[in-house]
């Protein structure tokens, strides 16, 4: 029996008229992830999970490179090491999950899920850490983490477990850890910029909206295509706040007994979530060539009589391409051509070979981009090179595109009175004074808050004034309603 496309393979939601409805009938359908009876909890599909792991691999690479090794530490904490920093817990004790009984025995102290793993790894790192010739001590795990309290969870982008790399750094000097903020947020950039095709917003975080218990915060932030704000991998300068907590000293060069300075830095399953949103479109998903699980799939097309013939000169082109590129040969002999393309194009692989009896007399192929769905006729003697500039060429325009739409909707902002006009589907470019009250009133008045104080535009005082206030400003800042 041939099966032919099905009404529930396509996607009936428009992206432009309902982005929320859009995104989960997206995910859903296109196989990556589903819903598990733990609320807020979400099941990862190999097919993401393989984009997880191009994502690990490459990250590892370059953390490797600054020096950083790989550990694991537990995943439940004692509340004793949580209440430590007070500050941090202030921060997390709302999204804290705990753990009180074992087997049928109430436990003599709770135990937190791990909400991040500064105290439970802080604890570890007051032992090691002895001389000036410990540091700079840098750890990275890949782990779980769990923050519990939030309403409407969305799969990817906000769910109470997620995945992530939680890096955690120790140095003698305050530069030293600060040089690494910045080498680490470049590394992040990199990869959002180059590998996910998601334009890199870098910028500072206010005092409220900082990490809890850090001196400051950095971060990458995008937009979404409905025009709000989430946050992406952020870096965490925390001064000597854990470590005078925890007490992680050591004896430098002169013999004087000094605290470490520290860092903490994550990168989370989230960014699939944003890389989904930004780059999918009514038929699915678009998944960048450099991260794609299938960078080409191959689809046969062809009549009883000439399926042997299209089969094997299939199989050939299969065989010519498979080391060069993540291909995939899809001959299942129960559906139609029609829904095959379907269902690659809802799982967003970036080029489709289409090949059929006239194409083996001709000796080339069809190639079908997935971004713009442009077609092309390629001879067979020149398919690897065609496929290797156009996958470069999706790569290129899924980045142009995301950059284009970023620029279209950011707004300057003068007046406070044009605000909240603004927020509601855009993000508001303008002065802030630095204090937290006008901060404040934006949140409660606007639903909008500030949500970064962006390097490229604050690298000269501003000229400006606050959008609140009218007092001169200190800053340009990004205002924007957020997940």
């Amino acid at each position: 029996m041939v099966i032919s496309m099905s009404e529930e393979l396509g996607v009936k939601t428009k992206k432009s008229e309902n982005f929320n409805e859009w995104y989960i009938e997206v995910i859903k359908k296109s196989g990556i992830a589903d819903y598990s009876s733990v609320s807020g909890c979400m099941v990862i599909k190999p097919y993401a999970y393989a984009i997880w792991e191009k994502i690990q691999s490459l990250l590892n690479e370059r953390f490797r490179k600054l020096g950083v090794k790989n550990a694991y530490f537990p995943l439940l904490i004692p509340e004793r090491l949580l209440k430590k920093e007070e500050e941090h817990v202030e921060g997390f004790s709302p999204e804290v999950a705990w753990v009180t009984i074992g087997g049928s025995s109430e436990l003599e102290e709770k135990l937190a899920v791990r909400p991040t793993s500064e105290t439970i790894m802080y604890e570890s790192f007051s032992k090691w850490i002895r001389s000036w010739r410990d540091l700079p001590l840098k750890i990275n795990q890949w782990v779980n983490v769990v923050r519990w309290e939030f309403k409407n969870p969305v799969l990817f982008l906000r769910t109470r477990e997620f995945l992530w790399q939680e890096g955690h750094t120790a140095h003698a000097t305050k530069e030293d850890a600060e040089k690494e903020i910045e080498e680490i947020l470049e590394i992040y950039r990199e990869i959002n910029e180059e590998y996910l095709a998601l334009p890199s917003v870098r910028g500072k975080k206010t005092e409220i909206e900082k990490f809890a218990g850090a001196e400051y915060t950095v971060s990458i932030e995008h937009m979404m295509p409905n025009g709000k704000a989430i946050q992406g991998p952020d870096s965490h300068h925390l001064g000597q706040n854990f470590s005078k907590a925890f007490d992680i000293k050591f004896f430098d060069r002169d013999e004087k007994e000094r605290y470490v300075w520290q860092n903490s830095w994550g990168f989370a399953t989230r960014q699939l979530g944003i890389m989904f949103a930004v780059h999918g479109d009514d038929k699915g998903l678009i998944i960048p060539p450099r991260v794609a699980p299938i960078q080409v799939v191959i689809v046969p097309i062809y009549q009883e009589e000439n399926k042997e013939v299209v089969l094997n000169g299939s199989r050939k082109l299969y065989e010519k391409l498979k080391e060069k590129f993540s291909v995939h040969l899809d001959d299942r002999d129960e559906y139609t051509p029609g829904f095959k393309f379907n269902e690659w194009e809802l799982k967003g692989v970036p080029l489709r070979i289409e090949i059929g009896p006239r194409d083996i007399e001709r000796d080339q192929v069809v190639l079908v981009r997935r971004d713009s769905g442009d077609k092309s006729s390629v001879p067979i003697s020149k398919i690897s090179n065609e496929i290797e500039n156009t996958l470069d060429s999706i790569q290129k325009s899924l980045l142009e595109r995301a950059k284009k739409h970023f620029e279209e909707h950011i707004e300057k902002v003068e007046k406070y009175e044009d605000l909240e006009r603004i927020v509601n589907g855009k993000w508001a470019l303008g002065g802030w004074c630095g204090d937290p009250a006008c901060e404040k009133k934006i949140k409660d008045e606007t639903s909008a808050k500030i949500i970064t104080i962006p390097f490229d535009l604050n690298e000269n005082p501003p000229d400006g004034h606050c959008v609140v206030c009218g007092k001169p400003a200190k800053y340009n800042v990004y205002i924007a309603k957020s997940y």
